[in-house]
């Protein structure tokens, strides 16, 4: 069984309501669909539902157990608005800009939606920015408790890949922090380690990943990954975790034995923690194109409920799985 079927089943086990409110995208109206078919969540759209069943019709697609919310129908936008503006006032938020707010941006909708427990979790960004996506999330929901920041990681799956977990790897930063800190590094490790564990159940090994090897290049850069990985043994000391290290010798034993011998992580690793967001962007994409790997993310961890964003490349299918790895992120909430 791949690994998106075993996230399916698990989906399956505990539905949760997911909020999808690009519903001016085809891609996500053909994913709603699927997701509906196959039983994976309870889906909401957001917007008009004239035009939404419109698009269903001419893309042949079933959504009839869609429930379509239109912020300018719903008997709850006055809760919304009220809640809304509790949650921002003090950044300035009014009664009247909210409700303005909430009226134009289907994503703002669909977090206050989340933030009233009317919804378990988000999934946007196949037509919206990053920034789009996370902006809404960071102001109204804020981070989880006792996390220092949030990030973005990528699931890979690649397939007939002897490394990893069966050829099933966690990267990280991959779509947020541009350039973060050796203790912020030190902190997606932590919370890399935590999603791994949740959405792959399997043991996190965390290689810190850099051009050296155990001192085997000097440089600022170096620096940062050496420092990051001292204060991730200081502070997270319950993570199996080491670094510097070069991918290869993350990831092949041989190589490990060569460059990294007596790492209880070289060789093994199954979480690639990038020392900034190039690496780990340039690092995803090419392990997507070139190993035929399914990639599912940008994921997002960190904020105090389930909101993934979606690389605006994305298909129809990717939709369908981030969704339900939102839905199984939201059971665990």
């Amino acid at each position: 069984m791949s690994y998106i079927d075993i996230i399916k089943n698990k989906a399956r086990s505990d539905k949760k309501a997911i909020v999808l409110p690009e519903t001016t995208d085809k891609r996500t109206l053909i994913a709603a669909s699927h997701i509906l078919e196959e039983d994976l969540a309870d889906i909401i759209l957001i917007g008009n539902e004239e035009k939404i069943m419109d698009g269903a019709g001419w893309l042949e697609v079933d959504l009839s157990k869609a429930r379509i919310v239109d912020p300018k129908q719903t008997d709850k936008l006055e809760e919304y608005v009220e809640l809304l503006y509790e949650t921002r006032k003090a950044k300035g938020m009014t009664l009247e800009k909210a409700r303005a707010i909430l009226l134009s941006d289907n994503l703002t909708f669909g977090v206050v939606m989340v933030k009233a427990n009317d919804a378990d979790g988000m999934v946007a960004g196949a037509c919206h920015a990053t920034a789009d996506t996370l902006r809404p999330a960071l102001q109204i929901l804020k981070t989880a408790p006792g996390v220092k920041l949030v990030s973005g990681f990528f699931i890979m799956d690649v397939p007939d890949c002897e490394y990893g977990e069966n050829g099933t790897f966690l990267f990280a930063d991959c779509g947020l922090n541009q350039d973060p800190t050796a203790e912020e590094l030190a902190a997606i490790a932590d919370s890399s380690a935590k999603s791994f564990k949740q959405l792959v159940d399997a043991k996190p090994i965390i290689a810190m990943l850099s051009h050296s090897t155990k001192g085997s290049a000097n440089h600022p850069l170096v620096d940062k990954v050496v420092e990051a990985t001292k204060i991730a043994h200081e502070q997270y000391p319950h993570l199996t975790l080491d670094g510097e290290l070069q991918t290869d010798a993350a990831l092949v034993p041989h190589v490990a034995k060569s460059k990294a011998s007596g790492s209880e992580v070289a060789g093994k690793a199954n979480v690639l923690i990038f020392p900034n967001l190039d690496c780990g962007n340039i690092g995803y994409k090419l392990v997507q194109r070139l190993a035929k790997a399914e990639a599912y993310g940008p994921m997002l961890q960190g904020i105090a409920k389930p909101v993934n964003d979606l690389s605006r490349g994305c298909s129809w299918e990717d939709i369908v799985g981030v969704v339900a790895l939102t839905a199984v992120q939201a059971q665990l909430v």
